[in-house]
């Protein structure tokens, strides 16, 4: 009695330690990402904490300038609300707006509404192309800014003239307005407009940068001059500090989309990225070139090659397959032997009239044999091969 051994069969799914190995580099990458833009992140918040605020005293805070307007007798209020901005606007206020790049459309257009015959004046702090143009019709923002910092007045505004250099090098502006106040020019652009109003004897100022503001920046140059003289016309200063959480925005059912909420510097950085990848992704990807012939580094031997062909289609039960290539191999050893191009040996109207000429047997059992359907089962094709071996020898012999 024969017992037949169970085929093993090996997993070509990869190991966990081959796929760590693959994926470490992508994971290394993808955890160093996340670390620098944590990093970034804290770095960003901890120096920009309260940022223009009147009431920090932080680096990037405002409260020196507003404790030298409140020693010159202007009193500053802190507003973080549309309605209140609004509200507070009149002929003896001014109205600082710290970021009016965060308001969305609805929201500058009611701002400027509400200011524009008010008869106070409006200080927009980096107005960016996304408000300036409503909130001060006739500006527009430049793409480039300014590449220095300290810049000379070069304009008839008093204010400018008695602060002389000052710190406001930033969003640089064009205008449309003939009667407009165009200082600190940086090539030829202003970085500070002053825009009068049409009626009720306001103005609106576009300042391109925050650093005659900020409470290390103070002492330099003639940003405090400049600042107390802006901040100071008028006995009263209404901080306006934008926020993502004013109710405005959700009233007037307008709000920015995602896209919008990053900042520039991100967008630009994932799109480095994505170019970067799709470049390692062509580096390391799989050139498919022209087949090279190779010689084998071994001789196998016709009948070791024939017996694993018939493994395969024993294990594939593809009976019709291997009757198939026993026919075509038949047909192409014989056709040569009855006067038969090999070219036409899979002819049946060529292949088997020769055949008959020279054997004494019936047609229709040749066109069975060589032209047949496949066999059914495993005895089927074990006659079929000795029925082709049978025909083989008496055509030679004939």
């Amino acid at each position: 009695m024969t017992t037949e051994a169970t085929p093993t069969t090996t997993s070509l799914a990869p190991t966990g330690r081959q796929v760590w190995t693959r994926a470490r580099g992508i994971a290394l990458a993808v955890v160093l990402l996340l670390a620098a833009a944590v990093a970034m992140a804290a770095v960003r918040s901890t120096a920009r904490h309260g940022e223009l605020d009147p009431r920090s005293a932080d680096p990037y805070g405002s409260r020196a300038v507003a404790q030298l307007l409140a020693e010159r007798g202007v009193s500053t209020r802190v507003v973080t609300t549309l309605g209140a901005a609004r509200a507070a606007a009149g002929p003896d206020t001014t109205l600082l707006v710290a970021v009016p790049d965060l308001l969305t459309r609805r929201q500058q257009t009611d701002l400027h509404a509400a200011t524009a015959s008010a008869g106070g004046r409006t200080v927009l702090v980096a107005a960016g192309s996304w408000s300036v143009e409503r909130l001060a019709p006739g500006v527009t923002a430049d793409p480039a800014t300014s590449s220095a910092d300290a810049l000379t007045p070069q304009c008839t505004l008093p204010e400018a003239r008695r602060a002389g250099t000052a710190d406001t090098g930033g969003i640089r502006y064009t205008t449309t307005h003939l009667d407009a106040d165009s200082c600190y020019p940086s090539q030829r652009l202003a970085t500070l407009v002053r825009i009068p109003a049409a009626s009720g004897g306001g103005d609106t100022v576009v300042l391109g940068a925050p650093d005659i503001l900020y409470n290390d920046r103070l002492d330099e140059q003639g940003n405090a001059s400049l600042a107390l003289q802006l901040l100071g016309s008028r006995p009263h200063l209404v901080w306006y500090l934008p926020s993502l959480s004013d109710t405005a925005a959700t009233e007037t059912g307008e709000r920015k989309d995602f896209l919008d909420l990053l900042p520039s510097g991100w967008l630009w950085a994932t799109l480095q990225l994505a170019i970067a990848a799709a470049l390692a992704a062509v580096w390391r990807a799989r050139r498919f070139g022209p087949l090279v012939p190779e010689r084998l580094p071994v001789a196998i031997r016709a009948s070791e090659t024939a017996e694993g062909r018939a493994r395969l289609y024993r294990k594939a039960n593809a009976r019709d397959r291997a009757a198939a290539a026993l026919r075509a191999a038949t047909r192409a050893r014989l056709a040569p032997l009855v006067g038969v191009p090999v070219s036409q040996a899979h002819s049946p109207e060529a292949l088997l009239p020769a055949l008959s000429a020279h054997l004494a047997g019936d047609g229709q059992t040749l066109h069975s044999l060589l032209f047949g359907p496949p066999p059914g089962d495993d005895a089927a094709l074990i006659a079929l091969t000795d029925q082709l071996d049978a025909l083989e020898r008496e055509v030679r012999r004939s």
